[in-house]
């Protein structure tokens, strides 16, 4: 049974069928999916979801399919881990890392909008699926259509991290690298998308595809036994995932799982490339675009797509917005590293980073719950680290030699 009864306007509310589209012709706002709420409440509750196997389709009703799910039944229900040694570290009476850096199959939360947008993509009938990306999505878009039996096109800058080409090349794809920035490559997408009769997933079918993060939320809440946490940090690349947390947990309190839906939602961006927080830092409604310039280039994305959204979610939940460093974000991973045995990517540095300095700033309060979003794995961004970790310590094959060294 489908829940969705189409796709509406973010901005004008115009209703549109539930096909391939994604921007309004009439004021070029961008789609989003539009469910009945009424006939979700009817058939989901807590004890429906908690019957069904651990996947992020034990959240059927409220993701957008027409008929079951095809894709993605070992990917979502990652661990929300009680960060003890990393709170005491910050100071912190409460503190949850979210753990997406251990998703099915390809180690970063793009695993559960790949799910989704595949799933979708079979049903409006594609049989070639693409992406323009800076890294992970290559990575779940290229892998989950192997697995799938698609045809799959990814499109990368070409600077990008040799981690994050090797774990798309290996899936066999055909991977075009680009000589520019993420926003050209997106561009150059955007023109190709127009021709070529493909399912791009952040592109023509991205209504749909950007509906996969909200599981993130839904799982945060199931995991706290059907409560939100005070406050959540999230990082921001082209802007969706925010939103969608925030949709998310909106959409429980809507059908009546969960009783409130309050959490102060706080944006994370590397100094250099920072546009949603500089729009929020200055309270202003037009998102400035910046040329990236930052080791995290999993967010470096200059031009964010839903960034205006993502400012918006901010400020309406009472949250706020942080940028930091290069330096920051290793010295962030380490200490993820160090108090709780997670190896992030730059990404997740630039989200606990982030967490730290609102802390240490009073944004956020010590003694209340927090959840801090990690995205990604630490393997696929070694060169962030290779030169701040220390050596090992090499000796020759006998006690003596090991006592030497490490007296």
């Amino acid at each position: 049974m489908s829940y969705m009864k189409g796709l509406k306007c973010r901005e004008c509310q115009r209703r549109y069928p539930k096909e391939a589209l994604y921007v309004c012709e009439y004021c070029f706002g961008p789609l989003e999916v539009d469910y009945d709420y009424d006939k979700i409440e009817k058939s989901l509750s807590r004890e429906e979801i908690e019957s069904r196997p651990r996947n992020l389709w034990r959240y059927r009703e409220l993701l957008p399919i027409d008929g079951e799910p095809t894709d993605g039944f070992n990917t979502g229900c990652t661990p929300l881990i009680r960060a003890k040694s990393l709170g005491k570290a910050l100071g912190v009476k409460e503190l949850y890392i979210k753990d997406d850096s251990v998703n099915h199959p390809t180690l970063s939360f793009k695993d559960r909008v790949v799910a989704v947008a595949l799933s979708r993509a079979k049903e409006l009938g594609f049989n070639t699926v693409a992406c323009a990306s800076t890294g992970n999505l290559a990575n779940s878009v290229s892998a989950q259509s192997a697995i799938a039996g698609l045809k799959r096109h990814i499109f990368i800058p070409a600077d990008l991290e040799m981690g994050k080409v090797v774990a798309t090349l290996i899936y066999n794809p055909v991977l075009v690298a680009v000589e520019g920035n993420y926003d050209q490559v997106n561009r150059l997408c955007s023109e190709i998308a127009t021709k070529y009769k493909w399912a791009f997933v952040n592109i023509n079918i991205r209504p749909y595809y950007a509906e996969g993060s909200k599981t993130y939320g839904y799982e945060i809440a199931e995991q706290l036994g059907w409560k939100v946490p005070k406050h959540i940090v999230v990082p921001c690349a082209g802007g969706s995932l925010i939103t969608k947390i925030d949709k998310g947990l909106k959409e429980l309190k809507k059908i009546g799982i969960i009783g409130k839906a309050d959490s102060k939602i706080y944006a994370a961006q590397a100094t250099g490339c920072s546009p949603i927080i500089t729009a929020i830092k200055e309270d202003s409604d037009i998102i400035k675009p910046v040329k990236p310039n930052t080791i995290a280039k999993s967010l470096a994305i200059g031009n964010p797509a839903d960034g205006i959204y993502a400012a918006a979610t901010v400020k309406a939940s009472g949250g706020w917005a942080e940028d930091v460093s290069d330096d920051e974000i290793v010295d962030a991973i380490k200490l993820l590293a160090r108090t709780e045995g997670i190896f992030t990517e730059t990404a997740g540095g630039v989200t606990l980073g982030v967490t730290k300095k609102l802390i240490e700033k009073g944004k956020i309060p010590k003694d209340e719950s927090i959840v801090v979003c990690i995205t990604g794995n630490g393997l696929k961004t070694q060169e962030a680290v290779n030169e701040k970790i220390g050596k090992p310590i090499k000796i020759k094959p006998s006690l003596a030699a090991f006592e030497q060294a490490t007296k």
